[in-house]
């Protein structure tokens, strides 16, 4: 079983139109796709999808879910130059399309979950923090991108220099989100390693794992899946998975479920690292991961 529902399309921060995402999901043999563009923000932003675009980006998943479901009447011909419809089913140009959005959280800035939710007709939500608020709601910390010098800035500017306020301040900020917004999927739980590669704090301090073991006991709760992403490894910039195996193997202790996702910013990367991360969690002592369907989510073996 290969799914992917962390995947980023033009329509954000992604390489390519959705169409080229549900071609390349058929030719590496996926069983479904779920489509998560960044939620908009209330500022000026290159990531993140604008409000009046997100009726758009529905209806153009909407309409490729209703073109490639399995128990669709209208099946797409992937061997037409146009993919268009043909009249024949064939079970090899079909696979279950899922609309979700990536939702940013940031106190007192970005659009309630709820919200989102209720406007429009979502599959599945990913909650996640890429800006650590400090203070006013558009003093923010932005800990991803390409560039550690960002991360630096950041922290140097909004928290003087001192990590172990900022990475608090980062935890804080999901717990918060946890607490108070409905999601699916809990986002790359431990971004906030990012770029920190050893320089500036130790996954295994006594106070960083304090910060995640409080964290874990409010997705215990509430029973939020927790997301494994591969995108750091296969582009580079962190050793490890999100959350690496020092959070995995507490993960896998407390019996929170989780799912894997390369968070895909073109479609070569919809599977990116998926054997190796199989592998490790294998190894932890996971047995299954979750996946979504048309009834809900469901646990799946690990293995298959």
């Amino acid at each position: 079983m290969l799914t992917n529902l962390h995947t980023h399309t033009c329509f954000s921060d992604g390489s390519d139109e959705p169409l080229k995402y549900v071609q390349a999901a058929l030719d590496q043999g996926m069983t479904s796709l779920g489509f998560s563009d960044h939620s908009p923000l209330p500022f000026e932003n290159k990531f993140a999808l604008r409000e009046n675009q997100v009726n758009n980006y529905c209806n153009t998943i909407l309409s490729l879910k209703n073109q490639f479901s399995p128990h669709s009447e209208l099946i797409c011909d992937l061997h037409s130059p146009n993919y268009d419809l043909s009249s024949i089913q064939h079970p090899a140009f079909c696979i279950n399309i899922f609309l979700g959005l990536e939702a940013d959280f940031i106190p007192g800035a970005s659009l309630s979950f709820s919200y989102l939710r209720e406007t429009y007709p979502l599959d599945f939500l990913i909650g996640s923090v890429h800006l650590v608020r400090n203070g006013d709601p558009l003093d923010l910390w932005f800990i991803d991108g390409p560039n550690p010098a960002t991360y630096d800035e950041g922290l140097n500017k909004l928290f003087g220099g001192d990590i172990r306020k900022g990475v608090t301040a980062y935890y804080r900020q999901i717990n918060e989100m946890l607490t108070t917004g409905k999601m699916d999927i809990l986002g790359h739980l431990d971004k906030i390693k990012m770029h920190n590669r050893g320089r500036l704090f130790s996954e295994e301090e006594p106070w960083y794992l304090a910060l995640v073991d409080e964290t874990l006991d409010l997705v215990k709760k509430s029973g939020v899946i927790i997301e494994v992403n591969t995108r750091g490894i296969y582009k580079q910039r962190s050793n490890t998975t999100f959350p690496g195996p020092v959070i995995l193997k507490r993960i896998h202790r407390l019996d929170i479920p989780v799912i894997l996702s390369s968070d895909a910013h073109s479609p070569e990367e919809l599977t990116r690292q998926f054997s190796e991360t199989k592998s490790m969690l294998s190894e932890i002592g996971f047995s299954e991961i979750m996946k979504i369907t048309s009834k809900g989510w469901v646990g799946s073996p690990l293995n298959t």
